[in-house]
């Protein structure tokens, strides 16, 4: 499938800002189910510094404001052609060692609710538990926007249960390494059915399976991420994925607006 993708978020400060720097995790990369056929990330009100990879194999682009700026609008657009591969990423690629994805985060901490769930699920195989987990973590815990926030932990949104999918990401991760296995979060875009217009971006998980390398749960829809998404980063919570992250230096107020389209452009040629 081809998918046609324009991010554009914007920062409007009440007051001049004199410092800021930025990371961006805007930048898809052509990997398993995914190959970027053109991509452009724009900055205006701010200055590129860098652009390098992280330990985890992402594109990570810096930006800086050095001045006295009101607006930062950041528009990351482009097309990306991809596979459904039953959500298999397949081996790791990244410099970060397998066993690194089993150390626990702020985020991503164990607790009582957590270790209940996992005792509440069972499966014939390693593959068959993680869809068993991943389903009983959809039916745990609803999808409401604006009820938790970055800094809601796993366990935090068990208890409240309710979230949005970073929280529904964060609890198939925190799950997954309770249960043995190198896991990761992951931040991308997911083509929505009958929605072109959205309010953010996605995220999912995915787990280190023997013998079939990193597989993706996205616990929200309760499916394995298909050829309607596009990976951006990967880590081990939110913190290391994020689209945007950074800090900015004064008190100013600021209002974040964001606007996100996803549309197919059809089949390529190559998947009639």
């Amino acid at each position: 499938m081809r998918l046609k993708i324009s991010h554009t978020t914007e920062y409007v400060y009440s007051e001049p800002v004199a410092y800021s720097l930025q990371r961006l995790r805007l930048h898809p990369k052509t990997e398993p189910g995914q190959t970027v056929l053109n991509w452009q990330t724009t900055v205006e009100g701010a200055r590129a510094e860098l652009s390098y990879s992280d330990h985890f194999g992402n594109r990570i682009d810096l930006v800086s404001i050095n001045g006295d700026q009101t607006v930062i609008r950041i528009t990351a657009a482009g097309e990306v052609e991809t596979r459904d591969l039953a959500g298999v990423f397949g081996a790791d690629t990244s410099y970060v060692p397998l066993w690194l994805y089993k150390r626990d985060t702020a985020l991503t901490k164990p607790g009582k609710l957590t270790r209940e769930l996992i005792r509440s699920v069972t499966g014939d195989s390693d593959l068959a538990t993680m869809h068993a987990l991943m389903a009983a973590i959809h039916k745990a815990v609803a999808y409401r926007p604006g009820e938790t926030r970055t800094d809601t932990t796993a366990e935090q949104a068990l208890e409240q249960k309710s979230g949005v999918c970073q929280d529904h990401a964060h609890i198939m991760i925190t799950a997954a390494r309770l249960l043995g296995h190198p896991a990761r979060y992951v931040s991308g875009y997911l083509m929505m059915d009958d929605v072109a217009e959205q309010t953010a971006s996605h995220a999912w998980a995915e787990v280190h399976l023997a013998g079939l390398g990193w597989v993706g749960f996205d616990a929200v829809n309760e499916i394995c991420p298909d050829e309607r998404y596009v990976r951006l980063a990967t880590g081990l919570d939110y913190r290391d994925a994020a689209p945007i992250s950074g800090l900015v230096h004064g008190a100013a107020h600021e209002t974040l607006s964001v606007s996100l389209t996803v549309e197919s452009q059809g089949q390529s040629q190559s998947q009639s």
